[in-house]
């Protein structure tokens, strides 16, 4: 009788667990490259030494062999575009096949088929989701150390560092690229970038492709940006605290999701590549310059209140930006720049036509290699421009452009992501940049500036006209500003906690360090700001006239009334900053200084109270708390709450919340999965924006 095959089994959970798949909440069996997997066959009867049996992969909608696309591995062949398969036993009516993909084997979904002489068998859940590999050390991806790969591959919640400079904060964050849905909808991303199966053979390709699709520009992905500040048509951007709900989303309606900023296209992207097996990390770089000319400077102009103007520059420095590195070895390139790259998939600047940047080898950055594709000017300006301040004033009625000095350390600070096994900061600004000042430093912005070319030092205003008023600027570049004759020195602070609804209180110290009497003119603003640098309301200014002999300093209080800002505040959605800026004028000698700092609002607390360890489906109960410390009601409150493996995603309507009052929830948890697991809370009202929270539990069985 002819051979026909009765079933097939895929050994799931022998398979997913030694490929480090078990996590993924799908039917079908989820495997990398590069790595040996088993399947049991059973047939109608023995096998016989002449019978013919194979297995045909195929990818794609109409697979052919001659395309690379179907693949027929007969037991004991030679391998195949480097797969092949071997039995194991026969036992009976049973036969065990290995099958060893390639290691620079297309990602995606293959159908198999089993083909036995003229009998073709589909077998149910057929479909195999072939991942990268960073276990395989043939695969482009490998990566050696387990603490890592278990960080950057498995680890499904984290943190995104936001803030500024001056005050940097975690915000949980649920990757979740196991959940329900999230490696189909990677899987149609793939399928929608139109990558070629070679291209899907490389996660350099893959990545760039992964951060054109995250953003909705261009081609419908997965989120649309908005920094408008009005998010009725959708979830406001400082809503989410994970990427799973996006995701299902996205892969239910085809459509955008709306609406993301950076933390939120990042921790997208993260989900997105730790889906498909690319070690991927958030990183957050404060004060990142987005230098449209790409000449390594952006220019900041200040009226003579000292108030930063928003419209001038199509430059800004934004407080914090996110994007990803992933890992991968470059073959596209020459050696010394594996390891770490950048992709970034918010929205900034068109990179070949389409709304994507990276993957720029962080080697190259560091080095000065801007030259190396992709998008290598953009990443190194966004760590390495000058702030060049401007004073705007009128004089005969016309604008007149007053250079008041350059700031040369201030962009691409504390650059930041999750250290490895640990929930804390790790600062990783050594891997992008040589230390300030460094020889190694000065060599790598000498090479940076003879790829870029800086085109005179003028202001960059959108108007041509404003040029003129500077006459044939284009001194050489000066990479350090000269030190003031007078060593004058700004310093800003806090000298109160910055709630909302108090007076903020905070001081301007103005310091000499030189012989001689001097007198400043000491100019200083106050102003709110989103995170991207755009100024939303002017809040107060000070001018003062100070007298310092030799070596002094003095303090100057700048204090802003609840009633100057609370209405603007509650009025702003979004991550939002106090900046002050402060100008010095020293009149014997005419040195000027300029100096910023942004802060943000310090929240009450919200605690979350749950048991320290849990049993695989015995239901607990978590209790969730928080009191309104501020002297303002918090209006409109609303309690997000996801737990991956312990709670769906649910948001609880609070109402008001009034001064003094206490707010508690309790929910019930059931635990499916086992292992580590974290329920993350977030308040959201009118008047704050994302006070959150999370905690840990063990999960045993």
């Amino acid at each position: 009788s002819s051979l026909k095959v009765t079933g097939v089994d895929f050994l799931k959970s022998q398979n997913t667990r030694q490929h480090h798949t078990d996590g993924y909440n799908i039917k079908n069996l989820v495997v990398r490259r590069g790595q040996p997997f088993q399947v049991q066959v059973s047939l109608n009867r023995e096998l016989r030494a002449g019978d013919k049996l194979s297995l045909r992969f195929g990818i794609g909608e109409n697979p052919v062999k001659n395309r690379g696309s179907l693949l027929s591995l007969k037991p004991e062949r030679e391998d195949v575009n480097g797969w092949k398969i071997s039995l194991v036993k026969k036992n009976g009516k049973e036969c065990l096949l290995s099958v060893s993909s390639s290691p620079d084997a297309p990602v995606g979904k293959y159908n198999l088929h089993v083909k036995t002489g003229a009998n073709m068998f589909k077998p149910e859940n057929g479909v195999i989701y072939l991942l990268f590999n960073p276990w395989c050390e043939d695969d482009v991806v490998y990566m050696a150390n387990e603490a890592q790969r278990k960080e950057y591959v498995l680890n499904d919640t984290g943190y995104i560092y936001v803030g500024t400079a001056w005050s940097i904060y975690d915000r949980p964050w649920n990757y979740g690229q196991f959940e329900e849905f999230v490696l189909d909808a990677c899987m149609y991303l793939l399928e929608k970038s139109k990558l070629s199966l070679t291209d899907r053979k490389n996660p350099a390709n893959v990545s760039r492709a992964m951060s054109a699709l995250v953003n909705a520009n261009d081609d419908n992905g997965v989120l649309m940006g908005s920094w408008s500040g009005n998010y009725i048509s959708g979830t406001s951007p400082m809503d989410w605290i994970g990427s799973v709900t996006i995701l299902q989303k996205y892969y239910k309606t085809k459509k955008p999701v709306r609406y993301g900023q950076c933390w939120v296209f990042a921790g997208v992207l993260n989900t997105v590549m730790r889906c498909l097996g690319v070690p991927s990390r958030c990183v957050s770089t404060f004060n990142a310059a987005h230098d449209t000319e790409e000449n390594l400077t952006v220019d900041v102009y200040l009226n003579e209140k000292g108030e930063k103007l928003n419209s001038l520059s199509f430059d800004s420095v934004w407080n914090f930006h996110v994007w990803n590195d992933v890992w991968m070895r470059r073959t596209d390139l020459p050696e010394g720049f594996d390891g770490w790259q950048a992709i970034d998939s918010t929205p900034q600047e068109q990179s070949q036509g389409l709304f994507q940047c990276g993957p720029c080898p962080v080697k190259a950055v560091r080095e000065g290699d801007v030259y190396l594709p992709y998008d290598g000017k953009f990443v190194y300006a966004e760590v390495n421009a000058d702030q060049v301040y401007w004073l705007v004033k009128k004089v005969n009625g016309k604008e007149k452009y007053f250079k008041l000095g350059t700031e040369i350390k201030d962009i691409g600070q504390n650059i930041s992501t999750k250290a490895v096994g640990q929930n804390r900061r790790e600062d990783i600004t050594r891997e992008y940049k040589y230390p300030e000042g460094s020889k190694e430093e000065r060599m790598s912005m000498q090479r940076a500036y003879s790829f870029i070319r800086p085109v005179g030092m003028g202001p960059r205003s959108g108007y041509a006209s404003s040029r003129q008023t500077l006459g044939g600027n284009t001194q050489p570049l000066v990479l350090r500003d000269p030190v003031t004759k007078t060593g004058l020195h700004l310093q800003i602070t806090n000298t109160e906690a910055l709630h909302p609804g108090n007076p903020l209180e905070m001081a301007i110290t103005v310091k000499t360090s030189t012989p001689g009497n001097w007198t400043v003119e000491l100019t200083g603003s106050c102003q709110l700001q989103y995170y991207t640098g755009k100024v939303e309301a002017n809040l107060g200014t000070i001018k003062e006239t100070i007298r310092l002999e030799g070596t002094s300093e003095m303090q100057i209080p700048l204090k802003i009334a609840p009633d100057a800002y609370m209405k603007t505040l509650s009025s702003m959605d979004g991550e939002v900053l106090i900046l002050v800026t402060a100008i010095a004028e020293v009149k014997e000698t005419n040195d000027k200084l300029t100096k910023e700092t942004s802060m943000r609002f310090e929240y009450p607390p919200i605690t979350v109270q749950m048991p320290e360890t849990a049993k695989l489906y015995n239901d607990f109960t978590c209790a969730l708390m928080f009191k309104n410390k501020l002297n303002v009601t918090l209006e409109n409150c609303k309690l997000l709450v996801e737990g991956l493996g312990l709670f769906k995603m649910t948001t609880f309507d609070q109402g008001d919340i009034m001064p003094g009052r206490i707010m508690k929830s309790e929910i019930v948890c059931t635990p499916t999965r086992l292992g580590e697991k974290k329920l993350v809370a977030k308040l959201i009202s009118n008047q704050i924006k994302g006070i959150s929270s999370e905690k840990a539990i063990v999960v045993t069985e």
